[in-house]
């Protein structure tokens, strides 16, 4: 494999989303990722959400480029291959429950003593230390602690959530980040490796702006607001003639200027109660229904049109329908063709970010179970005989 992160050896023992969704990214940009999966049933999202021929869509996506090997963990022989793999791997990913690594004989301090330059990257609910560390934790959970579910919905409504796993997510974003700045330290000579330790909660928790200092030195608890961006005016979503929505960000205040103009408002563009954003803030019903009023008396078609022409950030709210026949997704390549088994082609998601030099690559899409199992083995030179009474004994599949 190609890309920068080309060299760097990346052990995955997790399932689900948090730990295999940022061993992707690795794998995206060129890292070797060898995912341990239990024997027999693998990984549990190879049966999760909607499936083709018995296989998740999702597990094709979550886990392209990486090599799959199955071993059973339970087993002395199948731990011993997880220390040889270790022994000479950058990153150990995992998401397992604070304090199994250690009952399997894989805590820090046996990996440490293995290979002091190893990084082990451990994603849990609430953390590795802290009173709730042994408490399970999912990425709902770390949505509801960490405070976004709370200043989500409808101001009248129960609190709401997104479509997708967004605490799971922004976990694997943080590990990613994490394990990149150690093994950075590492590659650039400045010490050995170290644990990251990424905690749901704190992933969620660490998006919430300033939602601490407003409370403690102002005593405001930020409530739910709707379609609207609290304390930012204006920033929300206006109906519109045809039974559409659009997203308007007005909240610059030059572009507040252009948008008042282009909504036939010059007396509020000329307003200096409205010249920044604490004016605005202070009178954002009033603004809101000016905006809404327009919106609500033209299709959506006219109303991106002018808001363009005028330079003020707007949007349709995309459906998956939307997002497929975009031609700006598409000139991004935003929507890549993959090859299933059997041949049968479907559209994917493309890779994020963009590298201008050493872009990220997909080079196969999610493998079938222990695929790579013989391969990975023989490269730490175990001998044909022993992989197969290792296969025999139910040590690997």
């Amino acid at each position: 494999m190609s890309g920068p992160l080309k060299g760097i050896r990346v052990i995955e023992i997790g399932t689900l989303i948090a730990a295999p969704f940022a061993a992707r990214m690795m794998a995206e940009f060129g890292a070797e990722v060898i995912k341990i999966e239990a024997p027999v049933t693998g990984d549990p999202i190879r049966k999760w959400r909607k499936l083709y021929e018995g296989t998740s869509l999702w597990w094709y996506l979550q886990s392209r480029n990486k090599k799959s090997i199955s071993i059973n963990l339970k087993s002395p022989e199948g731990i011993e291959i997880i220390k040889r793999l270790a022994s000479n791997a950058d990153v150990l990913i995992e998401n397992l429950k604070p304090g199994a690594m250690e009952q399997l004989g894989l805590g820090w301090d046996v990996l440490h003593a293995l290979n002091p330059k190893l990084t082990m990257v451990r994603i849990s609910g609430y953390g590795q230390t802290g009173p709730y560390k042994d408490r399970p934790g999912f990425g709902a959970i770390g949505e509801a602690m960490g405070g976004i579910r709370y200043t989500t919905g409808e101001p009248d409504g129960a609190p709401a959530r997104v479509g997708v796993s967004l605490g799971d997510s922004l976990a694997s974003l943080h590990a990613v980040m994490g394990a990149l700045m150690s093994v950075l330290r590492v590659k650039t000579g400045q010490g050995n490796g170290q644990v990251v330790d990424v905690s749901l909660v704190e992933s969620v928790f660490n998006l919430m702006e300033s939602l601490i200092p407003e409370y403690d030195l102002l005593g405001h608890v930020r409530e739910r607001s709707g379609g609207a961006l609290p304390g930012i005016a204006p920033s929300n979503t206006y109906p519109t003639r045809d039974g559409a929505y659009v997203v308007i960000a007005g909240n610059s205040n030059p572009i507040f200027k252009r948008l008042m103009q282009a909504i036939g408002r010059a007396d509020l563009a000329d307003d200096p109660a409205f010249e920044h954003n604490d004016g605005r803030v202070a009178q954002v019903v009033l603004i809101d229904a000016a905006i809404a009023g327009w919106t609500s008396a033209n299709p959506i078609e006219d109303v991106l049109a002018t808001l363009e022409k005028a330079g003020v950030p707007a949007g349709r709210i995309y459906s998956v329908a939307d997002i497929v026949a975009d031609p700006h997704y598409q000139a991004r390549e935003m929507l890549l063709s993959a090859e299933l088994p059997g041949g049968v082609t479907v559209k994917m998601p493309g890779i994020v970010p963009k590298l201008s030099e050493t872009p990220g690559q997909i080079n196969w899409q999610g493998p079938t179970l222990g695929a790579h199992t013989t391969e990975v083995l023989a490269e730490l030179g175990l001998a044909d005989i022993e992989i197969q009474r290792l296969r025999a004994t139910g040590v690997i599949q």
